[in-house]
């Protein structure tokens, strides 16, 4: 990559990791919660923060795994891919942020470390070619499903505003990864793939609590 390519992704990674660890990051589209209702007890808001704390720390890994691919992409194409999905994620992010407040909760104390360690990964994924950085993509959105899934079943039947802002963006993790496939992700190896939900597991449990 020219000195000039590589400089713009940099530049905008910098930016983009100052906005989501200080709770900056703004969203180019309206909430998918506005005009939702959710009444809950004071034991459902515990639970609902806590799912959506978990939720905050997954996009700011997301946005930091986009950026750490797209520094390393060998392709103008793909990493134009990259920073559209993670301008998406930023959106989930400003959304996830803004639910918490709501629920008077913050986000995970950690969340510079989950940036750090995710733009790491990303990088190192993306130094094996677009193809296998493209496949990282669609592999950690299919996962991501299915983690959303789970807090869909698991946030309280009242609460349509959470509810709203999940759908979304699961709407949007699955036409990243068929995005990524259709871009020419390749499929990952079986034990990379048990690798990473088991690096999912360990940060949505401690994200959970902190």
């Amino acid at each position: 990559m020219a000195p000039n390519g590589l400089l713009e992704p940099l530049i905008v990674a910098a930016d983009r990791a100052l906005r989501a660890v200080t709770g900056s990051a703004q969203a180019s589209r309206s909430n998918p919660a506005a005009g939702e209702r959710a009444e809950l007890s004071a034991s459902e808001r515990r639970e609902t923060a806590a799912l959506m704390r978990v939720n905050h720390a997954g996009e700011i890994a997301a946005q930091a795994l986009y950026y750490g691919q797209a520094v390393v992409a060998r392709s103008a194409a793909t990493r134009e891919l990259l920073l559209r999905a993670a301008q998406e994620e930023s959106d989930h992010l400003a959304w996830c942020a803004e639910r918490l407040r709501e629920l008077g909760s913050r986000p995970s104390l950690l969340n510079p470390l989950w940036y750090a360690g995710s733009f790491a990964i990303g990088a190192l994924a993306a130094s094996f070619g677009d193809g296998a950085s493209l496949g990282f993509v669609a592999e950690t959105e299919r996962q991501v499903e299915g983690h959303l899934d789970d807090h869909l079943r698991r946030l309280p039947p009242a609460d349509e505003r959470s509810r709203a802002i999940l759908r979304t963006m699961r709407s949007d993790e699955s036409r990243h990864a068929a995005t990524a496939h259709a871009a020419g992700g390749q499929r990952l190896p079986l034990p990379l793939q048990a690798l990473m939900r088991r690096t999912a597991r360990l940060m949505t449990r401690t994200a959970y609590w902190v």
